[in-house]
């Protein structure tokens, strides 16, 4: 090892340091070659920006900026160096108002939607020849619904109520994650879901006790980006009062009611027919009362007569 056989301590921490610079080399010359990967998440109307990475020393002569991915890749723009501004190749109807180039190494596009999402590519050229790309995944999310829960049903057994709730969101709901949170219930009763792809209502089945004081429930919509709440209150939905009777207690109220109506309809039917006989009576009674007047006036004016 030259220098190094008189100290073999010396000579194997070389070596290490001669691997490790190698290995480091090695590394470099793959990423190099298969190009760097950046991934970055927004919001629709938004911005992003691009930025490539310049190699101590280097001197840039272009970067070519294109979107697709690799069996479909599209230049947009060439930048070069000392150049005012940009070079169109394609899509400019679709990024010119939207696309800016900030200096030599960048690249920011605003007022994101989600057809801008996808592979983004920069291919830089170095003096010498050299040239390498740098890959910027975009993902462009759209801005959370504002959810909704609507109580479905509710009953109350013993002890017990039962409760379906509806979480309900306007609009798209892809890639869009439901977490339903619970304050002021046990922790066995403490139900979430995380189904992914969210359908556009996401129903929830609870049984809480009637013991327990004022629960209240959350549902949550969320993305990488943000999230959006809706609550509710379910002490005011568990009132045994509150709830329309079912079952065997409603077949035993409807026999009440009809009961009561029947009853009423024969009282009052009995009134009528009690009213209508006394006055059919009392036409013969008047009658009567007449007839006898008649008789007595008559004798005695017959006794006038013969007297």
């Amino acid at each position: 090892m030259g220098s190094c056989s008189g100290d073999p301590r010396l000579c194997w921490a070389t070596w290490l340091l001669r691997c490790a610079s190698l290995l480091l080399c090695a590394c470099s010359t793959v990423a190099n070659s298969s190009g760097a990967h950046v991934f970055l998440n927004r919001t629709q109307g938004g911005c992003v920006l691009f930025h490539v990475a310049r190699e101590a020393g280097a001197e840039l002569k272009e970067i070519t900026w294109g979107f697709g991915p690799d069996s479909a890749y599209t230049v947009i723009l060439r930048v070069h160096s000392g150049a005012d501004s940009p070079t169109w190749v394609s899509l400019r109807d679709k990024y010119e108002h939207r696309v800016h180039v900030p200096n030599m190494t960048s690249l920011r596009i605003d007022n994101l939607n989600p057809g801008d999402s996808g592979q983004y590519r920069a291919r830089i050229s170095l003096t010498g020849g050299k040239e390498f790309n740098m890959n910027f995944h975009l993902t462009v999310y759209a801005p959370v619904p504002l959810p909704q829960i609507r109580v479905t049903s509710s009953s109350i057994t013993p002890g017990w109520c039962n409760v379906t709730l509806e979480c309900r969101a306007q609009g798209a709901m892809e890639d869009l994650k439901v977490t339903w949170e619970s304050k002021g219930l046990p922790e066995e009763l403490e139900q979430r879901g995380t189904p992914g792809p969210a359908p556009n209502l996401w129903v929830l089945d609870l049984s809480l006790p009637l013991s327990q004081p004022n629960p209240r429930l959350t549902c949550v919509l969320s993305n990488l980006l943000d999230q959006k709440t809706a609550t509710t209150d379910l002490g005011a939905i568990c009132v045994p009062d509150s709830h329309a009777v079912t079952g065997p207690s409603l077949l035993v109220h409807v026999l009440r009611a009809v009961i009561a109506v029947l009853f009423f309809l024969g009282a009052g039917l009995c009134l009528w027919k009690t009213r209508d006989r006394k006055q059919k009576m009392e036409p013969v009674r008047g009658a009567g009362l007449h007839e006898e007047h008649r008789d007595h006036d008559g004798g005695i004016h017959w006794a006038e007569l013969s007297r």
